[in-house]
């Protein structure tokens, strides 16, 4: 069992607790303080959480291979201590509650592993409702944005998280923060896979239903600042009984800000845009349009559409089906792109 001590002044500032002999099957995740609805917050109903790559960001040994120990811990709270108001506006309601301000989790199956942890499928048990919690490590090497963009968004086509918290595991020294999301029971790559081995292709009117959706995602995210940089299937939540879509895991998720440099070497192989694959390391949203372009693609024909094996073999694959760029066009997506003699790709194709 984690124990925690007292939380500190600072919520931010919290320390996470000590780690004694974990429980493999009935596992329960529990938070020490939990703060009531904000007002004025519209209400969702059960939805989901799941995926199946992480940002090159995040590398972390996996968890439980069964679920989560029993654990207590303070919640990541917005602000100061005196705030009392949640970062996460849709925590179960107090009146739902044993006793005010806690709330038990008990993970009943993993949902997803990677590089980044493991995340699992939840109950709530004040209130019996499904939630996903994704367990991460926190790699004082690399920068983890996660926590910090998606506490700000709010859409109906993007994953909302409910609550977060901080515990650890003394015998390694770890840290992980753990992001109690909304639960959904697919993944957009399930529902291809599913059309795929049917041999069926999914129906027109759901392709439009799910373009509209996850276009209507991107457009609130670039809206708000945020570029989600790995935009592809497994990223992509799907409700199965209203077929509602929602963008998941902003791992690799950024705010780009104008003139300012980022790492090229983003987003998933198959729905890599051009750009990223000229090395430029100051590009725009246009990313996250040409990922969605891909997986809209990849919906139809129930397959990917570019499937290289490295740089420039998706390079090859992408000039099969819109030819060969002009030098303009290269400048335009990379100007400190030194020059590339691309007969070679094209003899290749």
């Amino acid at each position: 069992m984690f124990v925690v001590p007292p939380q500190s002044a600072d919520p931010w500032a919290a320390q996470p607790g000590s780690y004694a002999a974990p429980r493999f099957r009935a596992c329960a995740l529990q938070s020490a303080e939990a703060s009531p609805q904000r007002r004025g917050a519209p209400q969702r109903g059960p939805a989901g959480f799941s995926s199946a790559e992480a940002s090159p960001q995040q590398r972390v040994p996996l968890g439980s291979p069964v679920g989560l120990a029993t654990a207590e811990a303070s919640p990541v709270s917005k602000g100061h201590a005196r705030d009392s108001e949640n970062l996460c506006p849709n925590s179960p309601s107090s009146k739902a509650a044993p006793r005010a301000g806690s709330w038990t989790y008990t993970a009943d199956k993993p949902l997803g592993s990677g590089s980044f942890g493991v995340v699992y499928r939840a109950v709530v048990n004040e209130t019996g409702e499904h939630v996903a919690i994704k367990k991460v490590l926190q790699d004082k090497r690399y920068k983890n944005r996660e926590l910090e963009i998606i506490r700000e968004l709010r859409h109906p086509n993007v994953v909302e998280l409910k609550h977060a918290f901080f515990t650890s595991e003394d015998k390694k020294g770890e840290t992980y923060l753990n992001l109690v999301m909304e639960y959904c029971s697919d993944t957009l790559h399930r529902v291809i896979r599913q059309y795929y081995k049917l041999s069926k292709p999914v129906p027109d009117q759901l392709v439009q239903l799910y373009s509209y959706q996850m276009c209507r995602g991107c457009a609130y995210i670039h809206a708000v600042g945020i570029c989600h940089r790995d935009i592809k299937p497994q990223n992509v939540l799907v409700d199965g009984r209203t077929d509602a879509l929602k963008l998941c895991d902003f791992g690799s998720a950024k705010r780009l800000l104008k003139g300012e440099s980022s790492v090229a070497y983003i987003s998933s192989r198959y729905y890599r845009a051009p750009e990223l694959i000229f090395g430029a390391t100051r590009y725009g949203n246009s990313i996250d349009i040409w990922s969605t372009a891909c997986v809209v693609a990849e919906v139809m024909l129930g397959q990917p559409l570019f499937v290289g094996e490295n740089n420039v073999s998706q390079l090859v694959e992408i000039i099969k089906v819109l030819g060969t760029p002009t030098r303009e066009q290269v400048y335009a997506m990379n100007p400190n792109y030194q020059e590339f003699q691309f007969s070679r790709l094209v003899r290749a194709c």
